[in-house]
């Protein structure tokens, strides 16, 4: 069965996108508030933290980061990746829907506090994306709600086909390095 990890802040099309992956078959993990969503609208999820046996912790600071999500994310193509997942506990994970604490939109909110600012640097996130981008060969990342539509009629076709894959991953690296560029610039500044 394959599985997603979903772990977004800006939830526009979720649940669309969401219900249409349970419906091909999917299982769905999801964290905080995205999981919450899922579950209170009907949509079959099971929490990160249940997956990984371990809670979120710091006050929600620290919910995806764990090997048994980036393990699985991170794992290559092989019998040998397969199986030491599977020794722990663990499966693959084919497909991330992940998107940003919105930094820009803090950082110019009137009055915003130097503490508010970098409680809005997203980490996890991040992570989820750079993981998944570099395993773009066996790995979807979905960082931006308007691929929604796209990467779940390629997958109801057969798969996420290796180009799109690809494109995707770009747009990740893209939305990440533009994203730490913003946080470094505020930080020289204040």
């Amino acid at each position: 069965m394959p599985q997603a990890i979903l772990s977004v802040y800006d939830k526009t099309g979720l649940l669309d996108f969401a219900r249409g992956l349970a419906s091909l078959g999917w299982r769905l993990l999801a964290s905080g508030g995205t999981a919450r969503l899922l579950r209170e609208s009907g949509v079959e999820v099971t929490e990160v933290a249940d997956y990984t046996h371990s809670p979120e912790i710091l006050g929600g600071r620290v919910k995806t980061l764990h090997p048994a999500i980036h393990g699985g994310l991170l794992a290559r193509p092989t019998e040998e990746d397969r199986q030491e997942l599977l020794r722990l506990g663990w499966d693959y994970i084919d497909l991330v829907a992940v998107n940003l604490y919105p930094f820009e939109s803090t950082i110019a909110r009137p009055g915003v506090t130097y503490a508010e600012v970098i409680e809005n640097i997203d980490i996890g996130g991040v992570t989820l994306i750079r993981a998944a981008a570099k395993n773009h060969e066996r790995v979807t990342l979905v960082c931006d709600p308007a691929d929604y539509p796209a990467v779940l009629a390629e997958a109801a076709s057969g798969g996420v086909r290796a180009e799109t894959r690809k494109r995707l991953a770009v747009k990740g690296f893209r939305a990440t390095a533009r994203y730490d560029t913003v946080i470094a610039e505020y930080l020289s500044r204040n």
